[in-house]
């Protein structure tokens, strides 16, 4: 039932106007991004509300004339079921995202596996792939940094996909993404096994609790391999920042100046930084209840086999679809919407 469970319409009413309130201060707008969030928030909850208010009516309004006896209401309801139910499934997912952060932009990175030639065109592959359903969702993406492969496709890219529930969504893409095909840079036709990596994390601002100490950053600037404007390529522009207790490293060379670039880098440097602080939590956690530790890094979580047979496979949920290349023109709600059943409670 949409009014009830983990729908709570009061307490999305109250959160409706908190965030309403917020909208209306005289500094809303201080932080173009958080309040570019904020009212992505708003819209987003606003819509569920208005969504579920109108199902709710609609069926009331036609059983009250099933029980009356109306042909019309019963042609109606045999006609409009099938949309009734999508548009139920669909307030389901969004009310799914319910996680402290799945509200947040997103950073997505794709890194091609080992493979040379043949992992770089698959990390394109998926590039393209997620570029086209964020399109799809009306969301935005900005690449700020992407390394080319020696021959084709990319060694690896890193975008910002800003829009309404953009982490929620994208959240359980993170990980392994396995293609099997007959490779078409092999002159012997032989069929290849090529793998990718997916890492998302939430976008988050500099109010939350995140220490970066500079005396543990390595900061460097180089010439930008990409475009962005006449002086990128004639100024160290570029900027990679080496986090050195985590070797976690951060490159930007999107933005115009040395100075955009740096702080683009720490924005998504403090996002990996949090998230890496949140995966050791949720694992403390799993430890403390005796829980078998996940592995993460080298499993697949989905494969897309071309050869022998046509069949995407999401191996955590068994979620199939036997057309592929409707999956790599971005029709993949299928595999996000059965992971946010099965992790509803994820960040």
């Amino acid at each position: 039932m949409i009014y009830g469970g983990h729908f709570d319409p009061e307490n999305k009413q109250k959160k409706l106007e908190k965030l309403d309130k917020v909208m209306k201060e005289d500094n809303f707008w201080t932080d173009r991004r958080k309040a570019e969030q904020t009212i992505n928030e708003f819209n987003q909850i606003k819509s569920t509300l208005d969504k579920a208010k109108k199902i709710k009516e609609d069926v009331e309004f036609h059983i009250e004339n099933l029980n009356a006896g109306s042909e019309e209401a019963l042609q109606f309801s045999q006609e409009e079921y099938p949309k009734i139910s999508k548009d139920l499934e669909n307030i389901e997912i969004e009310v799914l995202l319910n996680g402290k952060y799945d509200h947040n932009d997103a950073v997505l990175e794709i890194h091609s596996g080992a493979g040379g030639t043949e992992a770089c065109d698959w990390a394109n592959m998926l590039y393209r792939m997620y570029s086209k359903w964020i399109l799809k969702q009306g969301y935005k993406e900005e690449i700020v940094d992407k390394q080319p492969g020696l021959e084709a496709g990319i060694k690896s890219i890193t975008i910002i996909v800003s829009g309404a529930n953009a982490y929620g969504y994208l959240k359980n893409e993170k990980g392994i993404h396995r293609l099997v095909r007959i490779s078409p840079f092999d002159s012997g036709a032989r069929r290849h096994t090529s793998f990718a990596s997916i890492s998302v994390t939430p976008v988050v601002d500099d109010k939350v609790d995140i220490e970066i100490n500079q005396n543990d950053l390595k900061i460097d600037v180089f010439h930008s391999s990409g475009a962005g404007g006449q002086s990128v390529n004639t100024t160290d522009s570029a900027v990679r920042i080496t986090h050195l207790p985590t070797g976690v490293v951060v490159t930007c060379q999107n933005e115009r100046s040395q100075v955009q670039n740096k702080e683009k880098a720490m924005q998504i440097l403090r996002s990996k930084l949090f998230e890496m602080m949140t995966e050791v939590k949720k694992q403390e956690i799993k430890e403390l209840k005796g829980e078998q530790k996940d592995i993460n890094f080298g499993s697949q979580i989905r494969s897309y086999v071309m050869h022998p047979y046509s069949l995407v496979k999401d191996h955590r949920t068994n979620t199939e679809e036997t057309n592929v290349g409707k999956v790599l023109d971005g029709e993949i709600d299928a595999f996000i919407n059965s992971n946010l059943r099965r992790n509803a409670n994820d960040i």
